[in-house]
């Protein structure tokens, strides 16, 4: 696969991601949600973290994380040129793509999106508004929208230690962005043996046992000619 068609893949995943994000954004209020079917909902939450909602280390942690990130992105993207530069499987390439593009998504959001656009609290946000964002560069929150509470339970109570809790499947909300990154990573676990073990065969070299063994058989060859 072609460096060309790599990058079109990312910029295809970045504006889904930013179109989205901008119109929950401008036409939302957070925590305002609507009921597409029972099992999916639209619901605008902003997290200061990691994918899917998870918190790290307050706003300290922030400038750490989105530091983290940007020398991940260049990291990936060494990972994808060397790659393709390479000729390794498609499926790879694809994989790392849509990482790659999951990853610059986040970061759009927690670098700038806290300088473009008031805040959601109790009203829809506008963008460039005259006072200023609702937080300084690089304190930005990541919109997310996607929710998917399957089904829900109350879990017994004389199940230990979790008994009488209430269970939600799915729980976390969720963007195009950390749906790029957990498909991309769910192709490389899902055919590992078809992205690394062909070329592994074809470039290992043999151990000495192997090697044994392909003198016997030429020899034997040699005696039976």
């Amino acid at each position: 696969m072609s460096l060309r068609k790599s990058l079109l893949i990312v910029l295809l995943i970045l504006l889904i991601d930013q179109a989205v994000k901008i119109y929950i954004k401008t036409h939302f209020r957070l925590g305002e949600h609507i009921d597409v079917f029972n099992w999916f909902k639209i619901y605008f939450v902003e997290n200061n973290g990691m994918a899917f909602g998870a918190e790290f280390g307050g706003k300290i942690g922030k400038y750490f994380l989105t530091g983290f990130r940007i020398v991940a992105i260049g990291g990936i993207f060494y990972w994808l040129y060397a790659s393709i530069k390479k000729k390794e499987s498609p499926l790879l390439i694809v994989a790392i793509s849509l990482i790659f593009a999951g990853a610059i998504g986040n970061i759009i959001d927690s670098v700038f999106y806290g300088r473009i656009f008031s805040d959601s609290f109790h009203h829809v946000a506008t963008a460039f508004p005259d006072g200023g964002g609702y937080a300084p560069w690089f304190q930005g929150r990541v919109v997310d929208m996607f929710y998917f509470p399957l089904f829900d339970v109350n879990i017994p109570q004389w199940i230990p230690l979790i008994g009488g809790k209430h269970f939600t499947f799915f729980e976390p909300v969720f963007n195009v962005a950390d749906s790029a990154i957990t498909i991309g990573v769910a192709i490389l676990l899902l055919f590992n043996k078809r992205i690394f073990g062909e070329k592994n065969q074809e470039t290992s070299p043999k151990s000495d046992f192997e090697k044994t063994i392909d003198e016997i058989v030429a020899d034997k060859d040699n005696l039976i000619a």
